[in-house]
């Protein structure tokens, strides 16, 4: 197959919604469907999540993405352990399988039929999950209580494996689980146990399996996870990174690769604008030109060739200043790979 445009996933919340308001709706959303009720009966939820969460997803399906993830407009850690913590007040880290699900998973397959319609065209969804060494780190720490962790494990296998979607108007190709920490801050434990937790997170079938990583420090220690189809790193805004991870390394484990080839650091590329004396820049200046783009990708390619099947931006967009500008970018990824 061809390289795949897709996104890593947080996307911002529009200017009329306030992060309070939206976090209230999604919370309540959740426990609502968790009973088998339809939020779009809810005024409060329908205006505060669940239009918010459509209206969001339609922008960036419109932006010509191959596999569009999921607008990640709730923190990523609490998506999980918001349930987890309901788990442990009941005395376990494992969260029951009817509890283990994303809340805008069920609205875009709910919405499916319309969004077929809309867009003349089947959704290609990519979700993404913050993983159990992530989770554990922000719960407990570095410690390896290696019981805990393979609870952990469980929990994100579960909702994994209930964010795949398969009708004929959504499915379900890329499952991601992020594990930005890897590399920074390490769980104390062996290479072994960690390679068997992981074994265990990836082992549901049917898509593609991403690990999504900030740093390729340690991606040598994953190449025993069989269950991982594809590595991913950043390289836009890291361009070393590149020089960590080889083809013949990905060729002899049978993994393939995504690489990130645009900027989304948007704290140092506004920090360079103002050192340019740019203090309000514009949507075009906000989002690097796409042959810069243009030739991370060339650069990523022919080092990997045919087993770099996924590219995008480096990591998700839920910090940048507007919807609009998150949309640019993602379109101009699309146009510079596409050579538009």
């Amino acid at each position: 197959m061809g390289t795949l445009v897709d996104d890593v996933g947080s996307f911002p919340l529009p200017k009329n919604v306030d992060r309070k308001v939206f976090d209230k709706a999604y919370a309540l959303s959740r426990d609502a469907m968790m009973n088998g009720k339809d939020i779009r009966e809810d005024e409060f939820l329908l205006n505060n999540f669940h239009k918010v969460t459509l209206e969001s997803f339609k922008k960036k399906f419109s932006s010509g993405l191959d596999i569009v993830n999921y607008p990640q407009q709730y923190d990523g850690i609490k998506q999980v352990s918001d349930v987890i913590h309901k788990a442990m007040d009941a005395g376990t880290f494992q969260v029951e399988e009817k509890q283990a699900f994303l809340p805008e998973v069920l609205v875009i397959s709910k919405e499916a039929k319309n969004l077929n319609e809309e867009f003349g065209k089947q959704v290609l969804l990519r979700v993404s999950l913050f993983g159990p060494m992530e989770q554990y780190l922000k719960e407990i720490g570095t410690v390896p209580y290696i019981d805990v962790l393979d609870n952990f494990a469980e929990t994100v296998r579960r909702f994994a494996k209930n964010s795949i979607l398969d009708s004929k108007h959504a499915k379900t190709k890329v499952v991601s689980i992020d594990e930005p920490s890897f590399g920074f801050l390490s769980i104390g434990a062996t290479r072994d146990e960690l390679c068997e937790i992981l074994e265990k997170t990836f082992d549901f079938h049917g898509v593609t399996r991403q690990i999504h990583l900030h740093s390729p420090v340690r991606l040598p220690d994953l190449l025993c996870v069989k269950n991982i189809d594809v590595l991913s790193f950043e390289f836009a805004g890291s361009p070393k990174n590149i020089e960590a991870v080889s083809k013949r390394m990905l060729d002899e484990a049978d993994k393939q690769i995504r690489v990130g080839v645009a900027r989304t650091d948007i704290d140092s590329i506004l920090a360079e604008l103002q050192e340019n004396g740019i203090t309000k820049p514009t949507l075009e200046q906000l989002v690097e030109g796409k042959d810069n783009i243009k030739k991370r990708y060339v650069t990523a390619k022919a080092k990997y060739g045919d087993t770099m099947t996924f590219t995008g931006p480096d990591c998700g967009l839920g910090s940048w200043p507007s919807q609009e500008a998150a949309r640019l970018l993602l379109k101009r990824t699309v146009d510079a790979v596409r050579g538009k």
